[in-house]
């Protein structure tokens, strides 16, 4: 039997639509949190982390009124804290419904109007305060994750053995140590499937916790690896990880996860979550973050 957010998710993934060529909201979709948290104990109404679901655009293109095309990068970011996400084959196809459409004497004038509509379209179908910005050369870059470290490099390769593909929490093993210490880790080699489509969508996971205890590296790079034949939207894999590792801590660590996917279909979905106490960076600092690299795009 299939559940409501397979259901939702389904409206146009795997199938030929050909969208709009004038702007149309009705085409977004949302898809609810609760029952992919549930299977983890994550209720909505307690959640266990605070942070963002940011998103990246590459191809959003509109026109002024007297025909000139105006293409720019849009970031999109709503806290975690809502009821849904957005399905992202909805959101494309929304978004292509402004590129034949015409907005605006000037450039600056077509940009605000999509903004604005854009912001109170997602904002009314997710139910939240959804914040979109355009991007471009002259923004500002931040390197949130200079200081972060491969996690492979700190593992003995020649006996590694790797050998589950679906995602096993009990791969992770944990030790106790002396004193506190703050951990900066990255992983590069993060693969997971969407659950509707089973395409894959490889990412960056930044892993940063401070507590007495200690996140054994190979077990660390096992239990990531066992994403790979997971069949999960990205932000339900974020959680997933957080959740995990916040299990083996001990209460009042800091702990956060971050995941920058690679763009497919020209869009990126890069979720993070945080302890609330979690001082690595502040809630709105991550909630700038690009992948450029371990560059990010602040604005």
């Amino acid at each position: 039997m299939e559940n409501k957010t397979d259901v939702a998710a389904a409206k146009f993934l795997g199938k030929r639509v050909s969208g709009s060529e004038s702007y149309d909201p009705s085409l977004l979709v949302r898809v609810p949190r609760e029952e992919n948290r549930a299977q983890y104990g994550i209720s909505n109404d307690k959640l266990p982390f605070v942070g963002y679901d940011i998103w990246h655009a590459y191809e959003f293109s509109c026109m002024t009124e007297n025909g000139l095309p105006v293409t720019r990068l849009m970031k999109m970011k709503y806290s975690c804290n809502n009821e849904y996400l957005v399905e992202s084959k909805s959101l494309k196809l929304y978004l292509n419904s402004f590129n034949m459409t015409r907005f605006g004497a000037s450039i600056s004038e077509c940009l605000d109007k999509c903004k604005m509509l854009i912001e109170k379209d997602l904002s009314d179908v997710l139910k939240t305060s959804v914040e979109i910005n355009f991007l471009n050369n002259s923004c500002e870059r931040v390197e949130i994750f200079k200081d972060f470290k491969n996690i492979v490099d700190f593992v003995d390769l020649n006996n590694l053995k790797i050998e589950k593909f679906k995602e096993a929490p009990e791969l992770l093993e944990v030790e106790n140590k002396n004193e506190i210490i703050s951990h900066y880790m990255t992983f590069d080699s993060l693969r997971s499937n969407c659950r509707v489509t089973h395409q894959p969508d490889f990412g960056d996971a930044f892993i940063y916790y401070k507590s007495s205890k200690h996140i054994k590296e190979d077990s660390l790079v096992k239990y990531l690896s066992s994403f790979r034949s997971e069949f999960h939207f990205h932000e339900e894999c974020c959680e997933m990880i957080y959740k995990r590792l916040s299990d083996l801590l001990d209460k009042g660590d800091e702990l956060m996860v971050t995941v920058l996917y690679t763009r497919r279909g020209g869009i990126d979905i890069c979720p993070s979550r945080r302890s609330e106490n979690c001082t690595f960076a502040d809630v709105n600092e991550l909630g700038d973050i690009k992948k450029f690299a371990r560059n990010g795009i602040k604005q």
